[in-house]
C-alpha cells in the first residue's frame, strides 16, 4: 500500500491485478482502491482528479475530470471516503500518480492533494 499526506489529507492506494479481464497480450487490467482521510478540523470536498498513467514502453496518458467515480464527496473532519476504480495498461508494467483538487467547505479555499505513485505489474513478471 502506498500512502501520502498533503495538507492534512491522507491518501492510501492498494492495487489488484484483474486476470479475468486481462485476456490478451496487450490488455492488462488493474483495479485500485483509494482511501481518502480528512485529518483536518474542517470539512473538505473533492472536486477534481488528475491522473498521469505511465506505461513500460515509455508512452503515457493523462486523465482529468470532475470527482471520482461520478462523485464529489464531502469529507467531514476525520472522515474517510473509499472508492474502487480501474486502469487498463497496454504493457505488463506501469505506474499511476496524480492529484486531487480539494475545496475547504467553510470558505471555498482550493488546494491540491498529491496521490502517491503506485506500480501496476502483472504478477508473472515477478516470478
Amino acid at each position: 500500500m502506498e500512502t501520502t499526506i498533503t495538507k492534512g489529507i491522507r491518501i492510501s492506494v492498494e492495487v489488484f491485478y484483474q486476470p479475468s479481464h486481462s485476456e490478451t497480450v496487450d490488455s492488462h487490467v488493474f483495479a485500485y482502491r483509494i482511501s481518502i482521510e480528512n485529518q483536518n478540523d474542517f470539512a473538505v470536498q473533492l472536486l477534481r482528479r488528475h491522473w498521469h498513467i505511465v506505461h513500460a514502453d515509455g508512452s503515457s496518458r493523462e486523465v482529468e475530470g470532475a470527482g471520482v467515480v461520478g462523485k464529489q464527496p464531502v469529507l467531514k473532519p476525520r472522515a474517510v471516503h473509499q472508492y474502487v476504480s480501474g486502469c487498463y495498461l497496454p504493457t505488463e508494467l506501469g505506474k499511476m500518480y496524480g492529484t486531487y483538487l480539494m475545496e475547504k467547505v467553510e470558505d471555498g479555499t482550493q488546494f491540491r492533494v498529491r496521490i502517491p505513485a503506485f506500480i501496476m505489474v502483472v504478477p508473472s513478471l515477478l516470478n
